[in-house]
C-alpha cells in the first residue's frame, strides 16, 4: 500500500535527494499515513510540505497548514491535542487518518498531473483496504485524486468549499479549501468555514451509519483553485 522506497516518478526523487544532500536532517522520502487504518474519516491533503511533512516525516507536521488542520481536528475530537510541530509529540488520531494525494514533496508543492496518476495507485489501495464512511479532501487536486482512486469521474463530483458528494460506494466525499498559509490569510478560507465542515463530518460519523441524515450534495461555491 505505501513503499518508502517508492522513486516512480524522476522529476520528484531526484528532488528529494537534493534535498536530502542540503537538509541531511530531513526526513526527505515518501511520507506515510498517520492515524487509524480502519478509521472513519480519511483526510487527503496535497502534498508534503518542504518544511512540514518533508521534515518530519508526518502529514501536516511542522508546517502553518497543520497548525489549523489539527487544531480543528482535536476541537471536534479526532486528535488527542491540537499541536503539530513534532512527529515526537505523542499526538494521537481517534476515528481519523491523514494522507496526501501525492506521497513526495514537489518542486514548488506543485506536482504534475502524471506525477498525480503515478502515485494515485497508493490512494486507491489505502480507500479499497481500509474503506473510511467519510472523505474530507482539501483541495482540488485532492478532491480530484480520490475520485480517480475510486474510479469515478471528476466531472460527475464538482470540487466547491463545503460541497457533499454522496458517492456509489457509500461514502461521503465533504471538500474544503487547503488550510493553506495563503488561503488563510487571504481569508479564503476562515477558521470558522473551516470548522463548519469539520463539525458537520463529526455530526454525521456521530450519528452513526443506520440513522445518518443525507447532507445536500453539491452544497457550496465551485472553485478552480488546486488548494
Amino acid at each position: 500500500m505505501f513503499d518508502a522506497a517508492c522513486r516512480d516518478c524522476g522529476r520528484l526523487a531526484a528532488h528529494l535527494d537534493a534535498v536530502r544532500a542540503s537538509q541531511p536532517a530531513y526526513h526527505a522520502r515518501p511520507v506515510p499515513p498517520f492515524g487509524d487504518p480502519e478509521a472513519a474519516l480519511l483526510v487527503v491533503g496535497l502534498a508534503p510540505g518542504m518544511h512540514g511533512a518533508n521534515r518530519t516525516g508526518r502529514p501536516f507536521t511542522g508546517d502553518y497548514a497543520g497548525i489549523l488542520l489539527y487544531r480543528t481536528l482535536h476541537a471536534h475530537g479526532f486528535a488527542s491535542h491540537a499541536g503539530s510541530a513534532d512527529p515526537h509529540d505523542g499526538l494521537r488520531l481517534t476515528g481519523c487518518r491523514i494522507t496526501n494525494a501525492v506521497k513526495c514533496l514537489p518542486p514548488q508543492n506543485k506536482p504534475t498531473p502524471a506525477e498525480a496518476r503515478t502515485c494515485n495507485r497508493f490512494l486507491a489501495e489505502e480507500l479499497r483496504r481500509f474503506p473510511p464512511r467519510v472523505v474530507l479532501a482539501l483541495g482540488r487536486v485532492a478532491h480530484d485524486a480520490v475520485l480517480m482512486a475510486l474510479g469515478l469521474k471528476a466531472g460527475a463530483y464538482r470540487f466547491g468549499h463545503h460541497a457533499i458528494h454522496e458517492l456509489p460506494n457509500g461514502m461521503a466525499l465533504y471538500d474544503s479549501y487547503h488550510c493553506s498559509r495563503y488561503n488563510t490569510q487571504t481569508r479564503r478560507l476562515t477558521d470558522a468555514m473551516f470548522a463548519a465542515v469539520v463539525s458537520e463530518i463529526a455530526a454525521r460519523l456521530a450519528l452513526g451509519p443506520s440513522t445518518q441524515g443525507a447532507p445536500t450534495p453539491g452544497r457550496g461555491q465551485p472553485a478552480n483553485d488546486v488548494r
